[in-house]
């Protein structure tokens, strides 16, 4: 039997407004269809979509409790999740809001560190169109924006200003 390919997750698909043409319920509301959670690990230099880390169920994230503190987990590897938030404009689609939380995995000890509070604030303000990822160490920064480049140039082209600075090493 032939093995296939392992499929390319890409980035969740914009869809039409689902208040458009109507001001009542739901107008205004922050919806989730334009987010996607990218899983940067560091020490193999890549970085990929993983739509589990939606709900904490990446494959990094599986199977692995998670400590309070990093010095619990010193021989972790390290990975961040990285919320992009995609926004349709006139031009075409852009990368509108993308941050990074840090995450450190011991797959040995099924142990590792994240806080939780973080992951779920920083994807927030990814959906609210903010850039932070001046916490991410150069490698990260240059995995990242190779990924978002390589992904779709157009919209790596069309971005703000602030995140091709905030991501150029």
């Amino acid at each position: 039997m032939e093995e296939q390919p392992k499929k390319k997750v890409g980035f969740n698909i914009i869809k039409n407004d689902p208040t458009e043409g109507h001001g009542g319920y739901g107008a205004g509301v922050l919806t989730l269809d334009n987010i996607s959670p990218v899983i940067i690990d560091v020490d193999a230099g890549e970085a990929e979509v993983d739509i589990g880390a939606m709900h904490a169920r990446s494959v990094v994230e599986k199977g692995i409790k998670f400590l309070k503190t990093k010095e619990e987990v010193p021989n972790a590897k390290p990975y961040w999740l990285v919320w992009v938030t995609i926004e349709a404009t006139q031009n075409g689609p852009q990368y509108a809001g993308v941050t990074a939380c840090e995450m450190m995995v011991d797959r040995s000890i099924r142990r590792g560190y994240k806080s939780l509070p973080e992951h779920v604030n920083r994807m927030d303000k990814s959906l609210k169109r903010y850039i932070i990822v001046e916490d991410m160490d150069v490698k990260s920064k240059r995995i990242l924006a190779d990924f978002l480049k390589n992904h779709d140039a157009g919209m790596w082209d069309r971005s703000s200003a602030k995140l091709k600075e905030s991501l150029t090493v």
